[in-house]
């Protein structure tokens, strides 16, 4: 008998969106990364594009579905060079290697709310992790 996906082991679309909902919020929150951020796009994201952030919660449960080996299919809003590539829609925020640490801490942080277990806490870290160049290429182009 196969193994379950991650997606099914974190409990599907709903428990990702709920664990998303939070950690998303959270972000606003945060003031490395947030809406006291001293990366100005960062911030200005975070206090003056906050119309966006259900669009952004749902592109974002989508794309933990998809990494998770779940049912649905992530279509990025800006393409990167890959399905589920992120270069593209970070570049313009110029995320540096240690805002996206922050943002995987907070995204730890959350994961431990829901009480998700060590193992896939990990996988989901580790997927995250995984884009970490991508995302921060804006910042090393800048």
């Amino acid at each position: 008998m196969a193994e379950e996906t991650l997606y099914d082991r974190l409990g599907g679309v709903y428990a990702i969106a709920a664990v998303v909902d939070r950690f998303s919020d959270a972000l606003i929150n945060n003031a490395m990364v947030g809406n006291l951020s001293e990366n100005p796009a960062l911030r200005e994201w975070s206090t003056r594009e906050l119309e966006r952030l259900p669009g952004l919660k749902f592109m974002r449960t989508l794309w933990v579905c998809a990494v998770a080996g779940g049912p649905f299919e992530f279509s990025p809003t800006v393409p990167g060079r890959e399905a589920l590539g992120l270069e593209e829609a970070h570049r313009r925020l110029r995320i540096t290697p240690d805002e996206f640490d922050e943002v995987a801490a907070e995204l730890a942080r959350t994961l431990d709310v829901f009480k998700v277990p060590e193992r896939e806490k990990n996988e989901v870290l580790g997927a995250f992790a995984a884009h970490k160049d991508e995302v921060t290429e804006g910042s090393r182009a800048a």
